[in-house]
């Protein structure tokens, strides 16, 4: 593997670990932001959770197995869609879900937002290497 490939779960770490940083900052300027209905979300909520998945999330990807980068990937990545999509949609309430849309930047937002692409990036270039790994060796990588 490359230095690249060899750095890529490190680099997916610290993204998500930027990412557990600011979304569990964030909540609790979000908590009064709730959805309709029962049980009723608060965006304060849903920042929690993103941040308790990054944490899974940033500890399964330093098993260095395919199946955990994937698992790196889609967190990140997921992270990166919401943002984008609720600062260029207003899709507004969905069900206990709150109306998140945000049609503006601010430094924690373009951080998170950079971290998580970051992470994405890096989880999917190991989950690719793993993969190419498998395909020389005969092997599985996990």
């Amino acid at each position: 593997m490359t230095i690249l490939q060899r750095a890529a779960p490190l680099v997916a770490a610290v993204g998500l670990g930027i990412d557990v940083f600011v979304h569990w900052h964030l909540a609790p300027g979000y908590d009064t932001v709730t959805g309709q209905g029962n049980p009723r979300l608060s965006q304060g909520q849903l920042f929690r959770v993103e941040a308790g998945l990054a944490l899974l999330a940033l500890v399964l990807v330093l098993l260095r197995r395919r199946w955990t980068a994937g698992l790196a990937f889609l967190v990140a990545g997921g992270g990166v869609a919401a943002v984008l999509l609720y600062r260029y949609v207003d899709v507004g309430a969905l069900g206990p879900l709150p109306n998140m849309y945000e049609p503006f930047w601010y430094t924690e937002k373009t951080v998170s937002l950079v971290a998580e692409a970051v992470a994405a990036l890096a989880a999917l270039t190991y989950f690719f290497a793993l993969r190419s790994r498998v395909d020389r060796t005969g092997t599985p990588a996990d």
